[in-house]
């Protein structure tokens, strides 16, 4: 198993407002506008998975499968060439404010391992700058 980690994003709302926004995808329509175009292509999501297209490899999904409110959400690969667990880490930092991480963990294959390191590795750190610029106001969860 190879591991990735996004480097750690501060975030200028409190974790469980973050959590909340998070742990139901479909709070993520009513902020897309607000992320810029070339970090969220050809993306949809409903409450529990997420799918991204435009990859190097084509379209990837993940579901969730475990929510540890307020401080992790646990997604799975579903439609993607290998498989991998993702999850994002919230911690607060005061009352207001919080720092994220992401972070994957990916079965590749060895004769791979050189062609996709690069690629994924920019990628969680994409994600990640893309959530860190989410606008997290008081959403409820669900």
């Amino acid at each position: 198993m190879a591991q990735f980690e996004s480097s750690i994003k501060q975030i200028p709302y409190p974790q469980q407002n973050v959590y909340n926004m998070l742990s139901d995808l479909s709070n993520i329509e009513r902020v897309k506008d607000k992320i810029p175009e070339d970090k969220l292509k050809d993306v949809s999501f409903d409450k529990d998975s997420i799918s991204v297209g435009g990859t190097p490899v084509g379209t990837i999904s993940m579901r969730i499968i475990e929510r540890e409110e307020p401080k992790t959400i646990k997604f799975e690969s579903e439609n993607a060439p290998m498989s991998f667990n993702f999850w994002i880490q919230l911690l607060p930092t005061s009352d207001t404010a919080s720092k994220m991480k992401l972070t994957i963990k990916a079965d590749i294959p060895i004769f791979l391992k050189g062609m996709v390191s690069g690629p994924l590795q920019e990628a969680i750190e994409k994600i990640a700058d893309a959530l860190a610029m989410i606008p997290y106001e008081s959403v409820h969860s669900a």
